[in-house]
C-alpha cells in the first residue's frame, strides 16, 4: 500500500471517530508549522459568483441595457465610489472597505477562460501555467515545501470533501466537516515496537500523523477563547466560527479552506443571488469582528473568490456561465483599494468580460507577501499584485 492510498483511506475524515490502536501513538512528535505569524483564509463561493452584480458598474449604461431584468438600480446599490458600488446584501463588505481592510481586486481570470464548473475550479486549485492537467494543488505544493516530512495540521480544509488545492505529495492537510467531533478512539495494542516490516511501518507513521493532527485540533479548541460575536446562523458562518476558533487556538495551520454553494443562478437569480450574498456577508463580517476583536486581524489574510463570473448579458431570468469576475481581499494590512480598472462592458469577447488580471498573479502576492514563499518554486511564473499589500 503505498502513501497515496493509505491517505485516500485515512486522511479524510467529516464527522465521527476515527478508532486506532495505542501502538500508533508510539512513533514520532508533530511540531505545529510555525513560519512567521501569517495565514490565509479562502472562501470559495462554488457555482460561478455573477460579479457584476456584486460589486456593480451602476454608472455604466450597458450594464442597465445587457441587463433589464436583473440589473440592480442605482437606487438599490451601496458605497459608491468610481463609477462601482455593492450589491445591497454587502453593507459589511462596504462597511470593512471603508475601515481601510477590504481591497477589491478587478476582472481577475485567466487567459482561455473555461465555463465548466469542474474544469475552471480545477485550473484555480492547481494554478498550471498554460491549463495543463495537474495532480497537485497549488496549495499542496507550497506545503510540501514548507513542512519537515508531513505536518497534518499546517493545511485545514473544513468541508465534506477534499480540495484538490490543497492536495500534495505529503499529507500536509486535513479535511473536517466538524472539528468539535474530530477525535480519536485508542484501542489496545501493545505493538509499540517497529516491526521490521517498511510497508507497515510506513502505515503506522500515516496514521499516526492523522493522529496527532486530531490531538491538535482538539488541543487548539480547548485552547481557543469564547468568541465575543454572535456568528448568524448559516453554513459558512460556522465553518468561519471553526477557523476562527483553531486561529485563536494557536494551531498554527499556515491556510485554511472552505466553500459555501448556491451560485449557479441561471433562474430566478436576483432572489438567491440576494440570498447567497446576504449569507456570505453575515458569515464574513463575523469573522473579521471576531478576528478584529482578538487583534489578529493583521495576521490573517480572507480570500473570497469563485471560479468565474457570469455573462453579461442576462438571459431573461439569469445569467449564464461567463469569465472574469471580482476577487475580495480582506484584513492581513491590505491597503484596502479597488485594484484594476471597471469591467469594460462595450469591449467584450463572444459576450464575456476579458480579464485584466490573472489570479496567479493573486496567489504570487499572496505567497511573496504573506507567506514569505517564492511562487516560482512551485511553477506559478506570474509576477505578484501590485498595490495589495
Amino acid at each position: 500500500m503505498n502513501r497515496r492510498n493509505f491517505l485516500s483511506l485515512t486522511g479524510t475524515f467529516t464527522a465521527g471517530s476515527l478508532i486506532l490502536p495505542d501502538f500508533l501513538h508510539a512513533f514520532g512528535t508533530q511540531n505545529n508549522l510555525l513560519i512567521g505569524d501569517q495565514c490565509v483564509v479562502f472562501v470559495q463561493l462554488n457555482g460561478g459568483n455573477d460579479g457584476l452584480n456584486t460589486y456593480i458598474p451602476f454608472q455604466d449604461e450597458l450594464y442597465y441595457k445587457s441587463r433589464p431584468t436583473i440589473a440592480l438600480s442605482k437606487e438599490e446599490v451601496i458605497a459608491g465610489n468610481n463609477g462601482m458600488a455593492f450589491h445591497p446584501s454587502l453593507k459589511d463588505f462596504a462597511t470593512m472597505q471603508q475601515n481601510g481592510d477590504l481591497s477589491v481586486i478587478q476582472n481577475v481570470g485567466y487567459a482561455n477562460p473555461v465555463r465548466s464548473h469542474f474544469r475552471s475550479q480545477e485550473i484555480w486549485q492547481t494554478a498550471p501555467t498554460n491549463q495543463e492537467y495537474l495532480n497537485q494543488g497549488w496549495l499542496g505544493r507550497y506545503l510540501d515545501f514548507q513542512c519537515n516530512d508531513h505536518e497534518p495540521t499546517a493545511g485545514i480544509n473544513i468541508d465534506s470533501i477534499d480540495n484538490l488545492a490543497l492536495k500534495g505529495e505529503e499529507p500536509n492537510s486535513i479535511t473536517v466537516k466538524d472539528p468539535d467531533r474530530f477525535t480519536t478512539k485508542q484501542t489496545t495494542d501493545n505493538s509499540e515496537q517497529l516491526s521490521g516490516n517498511p510497508q507497515l511501518d510506513f502505515v503506522r507513521k500515516i496514521a499516526n500523523s492523522v493522529v496527532e493532527g486530531s490531538d491538535a485540533i482538539q488541543d487548539a479548541l480547548k485552547k481557543s477563547t469564547a468568541s465575543e460575536v454572535n456568528y448568524t446562523k448559516n453554513g459558512l458562518s460556522k465553518n468561519l466560527e471553526w477557523i476562527a476558533r483553531l486561529i485563536k487556538g494557536n494551531l498554527h495551520s499556515k491556510v485554511y479552506y472552505t466553500s459555501m454553494g448556491g451560485f449557479d443562478t441561471h433562474d430566478n437569480q436576483l432572489a438567491i443571488h440576494q440570498n447567497r450574498l446576504k449569507e456570505l456577508n453575515d458569515a464574513v463580517f463575523s469573522f473579521y469582528n471576531d478576528l478584529k476583536k482578538a487583534q489578529l486581524l493583521s495576521n490573517v489574510t480572507i480570500v473570497v473568490f469563485s471560479e468565474f463570473g457570469r455573462r453579461v448579458a442576462d438571459n431573461g431570468r439569469g445569467t449564464d456561465h461567463g469569465t472574469a469576475a471580482p476577487m475580495f481581499i480582506i484584513g492581513g494590512n491590505n491597503q484596502g483599494k479597488v485594484i484594476g480598472n471597471n469591467p469594460n462592458l462595450s469591449d467584450l469577447d463572444k459576450g464575456d468580460l476579458i480579464h485584466q488580471i490573472d489570479f496567479r498573479s493573486v496567489y504570487a502576492s499572496l505567497l511573496e507577501q504573506k507567506l514569505n514563499f517564492s511562487a516560482n518554486k512551485i511553477g506559478i511564473k506570474n509576477s505578484p499584485l501590485k498595490g495589495l499589500f
